[in-house]
């Protein structure tokens, strides 16, 4: 939907998104997400199921067809009133077949899974792409104390790549039989600003060594 629209996100912290024209999401997950004309794919703000939508008046004064308010099982609330609706359409789009991932980077997730202890002594592998409800984790393993640990394999880390691995913890940390769980995003190369973020969300960065884990030593010059 493209949408004339005042956006107040309500729970633990309060954010809020002056009225202005915008794209609003609604996917058969239940999940919602609000998104301006940049920025790529990230959204201004979201809600992440489980979460529901009901809708109520206006309050009085206020100039506007209706208000969507969405909420999750947290009590907190995204609250979407909008003013007119210059688009709105729904389409059903079917089984996902996932995302293809490139030789090296399936190949670096295969290979990590066969010598998980990369990631430190005393891992042990869960399996390799454990399901979500928003798609699979590349490898479930627990740490030496037999905590749960989420790991993201990029060939380049970059911001998206902690971004989606922040989802997946969200997610995996709502079920009792595995949480807490922890992250470690693992690529060849980790971008400054994806180590920055991923370190403030408390996941752990590895820098993997392809050739390494092939067993072979790497053709390039090094300094030591």
């Amino acid at each position: 939907m493209i949408a004339d629209c005042q956006v107040d996100y309500v729970g633990r912290l309060t954010a809020h998104l002056p009225m202005a024209k915008r794209l609003i999401l609604v996917k058969s997950d239940g999940s919602v997400s609000i998104h301006a004309d940049d920025r790529a794919f990230k959204p201004l703000n979201w809600m992440s199921p489980p979460c529901w939508m009901s809708e109520e008046a206006p309050a009085e004064g206020v100039e506007a067809q209706a208000v969507w308010v969405v909420t999750n099982k947290a009590g907190e609330q995204l609250r979407i009133t909008v003013a007119s609706i210059e688009h709105d359409s729904s389409h059903e789009l079917g089984l996902d077949p996932g995302l293809v991932k490139d030789g090296v980077e399936a190949h670096l997730q295969e290979l990590l899974a066969e010598h998980v202890t990369t990631l430190g002594e005393g891992y042990t592998l869960i399996r390799r792409e454990y399901m979500t409800a928003i798609g699979p984790v590349d490898i479930l393993c627990r740490d030496a104390d037999g905590a749960t640990v989420a790991v993201e394999i990029k060939r380049r880390g970059e911001i998206d790549g902690v971004e989606q691995l922040t989802r997946y913890l969200e997610l995996l940390n709502r079920d009792a039989t595995i949480a807490p769980v922890s992250g470690v995003f693992a690529a060849q190369i980790i971008k400054p600003q994806a180590r920055t973020l991923a370190t403030d969300r408390g996941i752990r960065c590895v820098t993997l060594d392809y050739d390494k884990l092939r067993g072979t030593e790497s053709t390039e010059f090094r300094l030591f």
